[in-house]
């Protein structure tokens, strides 16, 4: 017999949500409120006008750097307060959208997508959502959240399936057990599903909150060959994902890293086909560290890399050195093939404290530099393009889309070299567009172009460190849009005020020209599902976040007006959140 979602929010949190707005230590030790009492109820007659931000950002939050029966709206927001409080606890403890808005984005069209417009909103959910033994971690807590999460409005979630924990002790052997329970318990709540095809390790990155090394055997052919991992001038080694200079070599037990890629996606293809294209809309296939397409330039384990420093080349394992020096002798100029540059200064340099990188004279600028550049940029686009070419045969007509991830490099941004993105292997300068060649790979295979720091505000970053997201999202877009490929988005770091709000909705209507037209992002990934996202306050921003995004371009409603309407979506969506407290009560 199931228990009142009350109940069940004692039984399973073990104590009251506290509310955090209380002031004084006090009070805030002894408030509690219901995931109600963060919500606002309708007025009749209310007037609202459109807020606009100060333009000086004096008014902006410090961001982070770098039809049926119902109960009374008040009855129904218990399962916010499950969500968040069986996240904040339970850490040791091991009706879908319409047939049209589903073939809107498995179909593409305008940016993406067709129909009436507006941008479908995923949220991530947390790193460690399968344990080491193969289960859903804090599954209660999943369980929950996917419900609240699906009452809101949200489209699905984004998932990482780890290569780490699939294919772990032996090459081949594949364990899907912890992901086919949490592909159901999505396909249950009629949430849509991204797959991320996580071939990179998990932890020494931004927002990393476990460790997930790669599979046991790949770790013991490292350590056999060091050279298979990335390596910087100084000889150290990053374990984060292998080399892109090993490619196409057969050293993986006989087998090369992107045949292991594409048996490990042949295999989740296999094992998930009746979820393909129905559930699983969506392949993001791992290109990198952090999953993105890029270099680890700026490795954040062991304090290495701070932000807003340079980064390093990383090019310096003997497959890339190979690479290079067969580069130079093609090019006539065999003397540049002996080595990356030595004076590209370290990790935490600014440009100016370099040779290579500094404005005038710098070496970025010379022949070998453009060279170098070229080089070490077009083996990244190479590394993409094998990959891609792989994931497109495995996944070809199975219904879903295929995505790559692009790092948003913004810091250093305004300088003429752009080192941070160099190092990283974007080949973008002052002089030059980098993100142009990534757009035109994707498009030749049909793949959306997903970007991050949507989020971020120029004036909220550091301006000695000339960082500029808005300009970089702007030339992202415009490159998307020159190449005609979809354009996603994420949020880089976890952000639940209006002022990110705000921006991610700007930014996702891609006004970018005169040409942008009805052009919207395809998607947006919200990070992540955590105990904050659940809090009454940001849960009742975000619900209203995610209708104004779907609303699209054509919408010019205030921010009260939304709320009220998003309060009356979860409303008539309560029978979902009654069927996820019912399984929480068997």
């Amino acid at each position: 017999m199931a228990l009142s979602l009350t109940h069940q929010i004692g039984s399973l949190a073990g104590s009251p949500v506290t509310d955090s707005s209380v002031a004084g230590e006090a009070a805030s030790s002894s408030a509690t409120v219901s995931a109600a009492g963060g919500w606002k109820s309708p007025s009749a007659n209310i007037r609202c006008a459109t807020r606009k931000a100060d333009p000086t950002g004096a008014d902006a939050l410090s961001p982070p750097l770098t039809p049926s029966r119902s109960p009374s709206l008040a009855a129904i927001r218990p399962d916010l307060s499950v969500a968040c409080k069986a996240f904040a606890t339970d850490t040791a403890a091991n009706t879908s959208e319409t047939e049209e808005a589903e073939r809107a984005y498995r179909e593409g069209g305008k940016g993406g997508k067709s129909g009436e417009g507006g941008v479908p909103v995923y949220v991530m959910m947390p790193l460690d959502s399968v344990t080491w033994g193969n289960g859903v971690n804090r599954k209660k807590a999943v369980n929950a959240a996917m419900a609240a999460l699906k009452s809101a409005g949200v489209e699905g979630i984004m998932m990482d399936v780890w290569w780490g924990l699939v294919e772990r002790e032996k090459p081949g052997e594949y364990n899907w057990g912890g992901y086919a329970e949490l592909l159901e318990m999505a396909k249950k709540h009629g949430l849509k599903v991204q797959a991320v095809m996580s071939f990179h390790q998990c932890g020494g990155n931004v927002g990393d909150s476990c460790t997930i090394p790669l599979p046991k055997w790949v770790v013991e052919e490292i350590d056999k060959d060091p050279d298979l991992a990335y390596t910087d001038q100084w000889g150290r080694r990053n374990y984060e994902y292998l080399s892109l200079g090993c490619d196409t070599s057969p050293v993986l037990k006989g087998r090369t890293p992107v045949q292991c890629y594409a048996d490990f996606m042949r295999a989740f293809r296999d094992n998930f086909k009746h979820l393909l294209g129905d559930a699983i809309v969506e392949i993001q296939v791992g290109m990198g560290p952090a999953g993105e397409l890029r270099y680890p330039s700026y490795p954040e384990q062991n304090g290495t890399w701070r932000f807003p420093g340079i980064g390093a080349f990383q090019c310096y394992d003997k497959y890339m050195l190979s690479s290079l020096k067969a580069a130079a002798e093609a090019a006539g100029k065999p003397e540049w093939g002996s080595t990356g540059p030595r004076d590209a200064g370290e990790y935490n340099n600014w440009p100016e404290d370099t040779q290579f990188f500094r404005k005038e004279g710098g070496g970025w600028s010379s022949p070998f530099g453009e060279f170098f550049l070229t080089w070490y940029s077009q083996m990244l686009l190479d590394h993409g393009d094998r990959i891609l070419t792989s994931a497109k045969s495995i996944f070809e007509d199975t219904g879903v889309k295929i995505s790559v991830k692009v790092a948003g490099i913004h810091w250093h941004y305004g300088t003429r070299s752009h080192a941070a993105e160099l190092t990283a292997g974007y080949y973008n300068t002052r002089f030059r567009d980098g993100y142009l060649p990534i757009a035109n790979m994707l498009a030749r295979h049909g793949a959306i172009f997903n970007f991050t720091c949507i989020e971020m505000r120029d004036h909220e970053q550091p301006q000695d460190a000339l960082c500029a997201p808005e300009k970089l999202v702007k030339q992202v877009a415009l490159a998307t849009q020159k190449a005609q490929v979809p354009l996603a988005g994420e949020n880089a770091l976890p952000r639940y005020d209006e002022y990110a709000h705000e921006q991610i909705i700007n930014a996702s209507q891609l006004n970018v020209d005169d040409d942008s037209g009805e052009r919207e992002m395809c998607a947006f990934t919200y990070l992540r599902m955590n105990p904050h996202l659940f809090q009454p306050d940001n849960w009742r921003k975000f619900v209203a976040f995610v209708k104004k995004m779907k609303e699209g371009k054509g919408a010019h409603k205030c921010w009260e007006q939304v709320e009220r309407e998003a309060e009356h979506f979860v409303h008539v969506t309560q029978p979902l959140v009654q069927e996820a407290a019912v399984a929480l009560g068997q």
